[in-house]
């Protein structure tokens, strides 16, 4: 064998070598950039709505927010990743400050601070009934405002509203249980139940989101 074809072998054979390591490398990157891997191995999910299993509910505590998808018109079990027979979860921050809750309808969405949600249903249902949500004020003008709130956004009856905010500026002291009529803009039932009692320091209204149909 001659020094000339000695030569040339071992160059085309170094070529081959870098060519390979090439292509080992780019399939590496390649990997790297599609999948998220967690600690388990499988492909990390992200969803932009919260859950009420134990982890979604502890997120929901301490980010202090809580997104529900109720566009369909329902908020499904199986969406919030609990099982068919579950209550759901009673979610009280009253001693850490209050939630920022936002509710997807059909065609709007529901938004309020607040720390106090409840979600109702029966072992039988496969979605919930209703979601309650609690409304505070600390001053009769502060709760008409949070109440003419509710006329602007949901749709919630405009004339029972004003005749009630009326009669109970002329007698501030006074205590009432009253449910204004109900409003549907977002697509879904949304009801505000006044709890006034002139003799307290807060006001409260208890908000009831339902499927509209």
């Amino acid at each position: 064998m001659t020094a000339t074809r000695h030569f040339r072998r071992h160059a085309a054979a170094a070529v081959l070598i870098a060519a390979a390591g090439s292509l080992a490398l780019t399939g590496c990157q390649a990997s790297g950039t599609t999948t998220e891997p967690t600690s388990q191995g499988s492909t990390m999910s992200t969803s932009e709505f919260s859950t009420l299993d134990a982890a979604g509910v502890e997120q929901i505590r301490t980010s202090k927010a809580a997104r529900l998808d109720m566009s369909s018109g329902r908020l499904e079990k199986t969406a919030v990743r609990v099982t068919d027979d579950s209550y759901g979860p009673e979610i009280n921050t009253k001693d850490s400050g209050k939630i920022s809750l936002t509710i997807v309808g059909p065609s709007g969405e529901i938004s309020a601070d607040t720390d106090r949600i409840r979600f109702n249903t029966t072992t039988k249902r496969q979605d919930f009934t209703e979601v309650t949500y609690f409304l505070t004020a600390d001053s009769p003008e502060e709760y008409f405002d949070l109440i003419r709130d509710g006329v602007a956004r949901y749709g919630i009856d405009s004339a029972s509203a004003e005749r009630w905010i009326s009669s109970t500026r002329e007698d501030p002291g006074t205590k009432s249980d009253f449910s204004i009529t109900s409003g549907r803009s977002t697509g879904l039932d949304v009801n505000y139940d006044l709890r006034y009692d002139g003799g307290k320091s807060t006001q409260v209204i208890i908000v009831h989101v339902r499927p509209a149909a």
